[in-house]
């Protein structure tokens, strides 16, 4: 009846899991409390839930990275602390199948549903603005793509209640992820998770080139696209051809563990390395997928804020289009050491050190749009001068990694840990730390507080460096990756730094929480009544903050790059607009019901109960087709409905 559940799923035994559930039950058990007991649902659903304004969808993608960070970082600093104590005799206290479900999940929440969702909720919040138009291609689709995002997140925490989660690494190699290896139900915590949410990320790759291709103001040709824009192309590009290939991948290892087939066994024809080729495939386009974004987040900030056009235009669009071409000529970079062979090796060699010129062209494009400009040092500006001097380094270790011969000797050490978190920390998170400042006042009519803002970037910045400087060492001395228990005493010194850097980052969390908590009690003195609080240069500060539900009630018309600066300096007169009647998508369930679906049919195939799977399958079918059929999709907002509603909006008038 239930398949292979049962209570013996329930870690009763093991205090550190039940602790975790305690207290994520009593902070789920406050919130809704807090939410019936104020009367929000309602509000709730029709607003946030059912929404399928691109706005409110890019805000919830954040909120769902910043959650699952702190998930992600309590399971860093986990690892850190059961490193840094269990030396020589002393053993810690993780145990070491506790320590592989912890690595495990670390590197797949924060790459999956972290920096994934940040990324593509600033791309969701700001894209359609800064293009000039009123919502993305496909509301709806969009709808379903955050909520499949959000199952996926569910089910890995699911994980940690009921059963345990993948010892496989976030990447999950055969063999150790077959079913030999791992007959539990951890890899399939861990296949269905990612199925079910990178399903959703193709939906989003698929709406956002649409959208960027078809849906763009008046008179805004491509090289007048802001580089944000740009960006968000190459990155919905690279989703649109590579998650394809994980998505397949991963069915395969599916069909190895559920039907017995063999693709990536060691017998009946079966090649591991299949794998890892299929893996890294899509796995190093995913970094320039995470990092593409936080490029066009630092070219938007190193504009405004140093009062200037971003330098040489043309050649950061077309830096970013070769960072998107090569990415797909670099994977096997990432296994040098598994018998390729050294002509293989140096090609992939040489194309991974020819991907850092269009990365080091963007960093000088950067550095000339801020020389001689009036640079105002905001917060957001402080996280653009930590990436490019964190993203360099970085960038420089990577090159050097490589170099065949010199990762044959680094590849399975801390230092590619160290490399790997200089990237995705200096680049992916300390950018969208930056985008979330820079539109904050755009999303909710408010700035947020700058001294905690700062403090918060400094605890990022220094937390960052004691944490993993100390790792390039390491790696030199020979620590190898994923230990449970460090057998070299004279590296404990290194790692009680390291973990005192991972504390100073927790700080700086703690700041950005003080942040929030500052800038919301304060905010009736931080209104946005402008609309444009940092003197932006791109359409989205033309509308009014937070914008209204169409964005924009006459679609701007765009002659140059930078089209609100250039309206600002033209100083034309505001003529009265000729409003007209606009179709508008109505608010849909369909996402919210497609994601309960999605989570209950994947936890019953992650458990085998084969008949929630088949009723699951068919709900879904019907639910979409009965959306399929539906007609009632859109509602006319009249001409003279939309001149009320902007007269009252922008103060001229009352509401009727």
């Amino acid at each position: 009846m239930l398949g292979r559940l049962s209570w013996a799923a329930i870690p009763l035994d093991q205090p550190l899991p039940l602790y975790a559930m305690g207290a994520v039950g009593i902070v789920m058990l406050v919130v809704l409390g807090i939410v019936t007991v104020k009367g929000w649902w309602p509000y709730l659903w029709r607003e946030w839930l059912t929404s399928v304004d691109h706005k409110r969808i890019g805000v919830m993608y954040v909120i769902l990275g910043l959650v699952m960070l702190l998930r992600g970082y309590s399971d860093a600093i986990m690892m850190r602390t059961q490193q840094a104590i269990a030396v020589g005799d002393a053993q810690g206290y993780l145990p070491p199948d506790h320590y592989d479900q912890i690595f495990s999940a670390h590197g797949t929440i924060m790459i999956f549903f972290v920096a994934m969702p940040l990324v593509i909720g600033l791309m969701n919040f700001a894209v359609p603005l800064q293009l000039g138009v009123r919502d993305v291609a496909f509301p709806t689709l969009n709808s379903v793509s955050f909520w499949l995002t959000a199952t996926g997140s569910l089910l890995i925490n699911v994980s940690l209640v009921i059963g345990s989660f993948s010892r496989a690494s976030w990447w999950g190699y055969p063999p150790l992820s077959e079913l030999a290896f791992s007959p539990d139900e951890g890899v399939d915590y861990y296949l269905w998770s990612l199925q079910i949410s990178g399903i959703g990320t193709l939906f989003t790759g698929v709406n956002f080139v649409t959208t960027i291709l078809k849906l763009r103001a008046p008179g805004m040709l491509y090289f007048r696209m802001p580089v944000f824009c740009w960006t968000a192309l190459a990155a919905n590009m690279l989703i649109v051809a590579a998650f394809p290939v994980l998505t397949a991948t991963f069915a395969m290892l599916l069909l190895d563990r559920y039907l017995g087939m063999h693709f990536f066994t060691n017998e009946a024809g079966g090649n591991q390395m299949m794998y890892a080729n299929l893996f890294w495939a899509w796995g190093h386009p995913e970094v320039y997928i995470l990092v593409l974004p936080a490029f066009g987040v630092f070219s938007e900030v190193a504009a405004t804020f140093s009062g200037k056009g971003l330098f040489s235009y043309r050649s950061m669009v077309l830096a970013t289009l070769g960072i998107c071409i090569l990415s797909f000529m670099v994977w096997l970079h990432h296994f040098f050491t598994m018998g390729a062979g050294a002509d293989v090796n140096s090609v992939f060699g040489i194309m991974s050190s020819i991907i850092a010129v269009p990365t080091g062209a963007k960093v000088f494009n950067w550095l000339f749009t801020l020389f001689r400009g009036r640079i105002v040092f905001t917060t957001t500006v402080l996280f653009l001068i930590g990436f490019m001097i964190t993203f360099v380094l970085g960038g420089l270790t990577g090159v050097l990694l490589a170099v065949p011969p010199v990762d044959f000797v680094l590849h399975n050490s801390a230092f590619l840990v160290a490399h790997f978190h200089h990237v995705i920390i200096g680049g992916v998170v300390f950018g969208a730390l930056a985008g979330i400042n820079y539109w904050f006042p755009k999303a909710f009519g408010f700035t947020l507080d700058e001294r905690w803002g700062k403090a918060s970037f400094w605890c990022w910045l220094i937390g960052f460096y004691l944490a993993f400087m100390p790792l390039y060492v390491l790696g030199l001395m020979g620590m190898t990756r994923r230990l449970q228990h460090i057998s070299d005493p004279s590296w404990q010194p290194l790692l009680l730094v390291a973990e005192a850097g991972a504390i100073v980052i927790f700080l700086g969390i703690l700041c950005q929480i003080a942040q929030l908590y500052v800038s919301i009690r304060t905010r009736q003195h931080r209104r946005d009544l402008t609309g444009d609080p940092w003197n932006g240069r791109t359409l989205e500060w033309a509308t009014s903050s937070p914008p209204p539900a169409y964005n924009f009630a006459v679609l701007p018309s765009v002659e140059t790059i930078d089209a609100f600066w250039n309206m600002k300096r033209k100083g034309l007169p505001p003529a009265e607009p000729a409003y007209q009647a606009i179709e508008m998508p109505r608010n849909s369930p369909i996402g919210f019901i497609i994601a309960f679906l999605a989570a209950v049919t994947g936890f019953a195939l992650i458990w085998h109960i084969w008949w929630i799977v088949i009723l699951g399958l068919l709900a879904a079918a019907v639910t979409v087709l009965v959306f399929g059929w539906s007609e009632n999709r859109e509602h006319e907002i009249s001409a003279n409905e939309m001149a009320r509603i902007e007269q009252a909006r922008l103060g001229l008038g009352r509401p009727a």
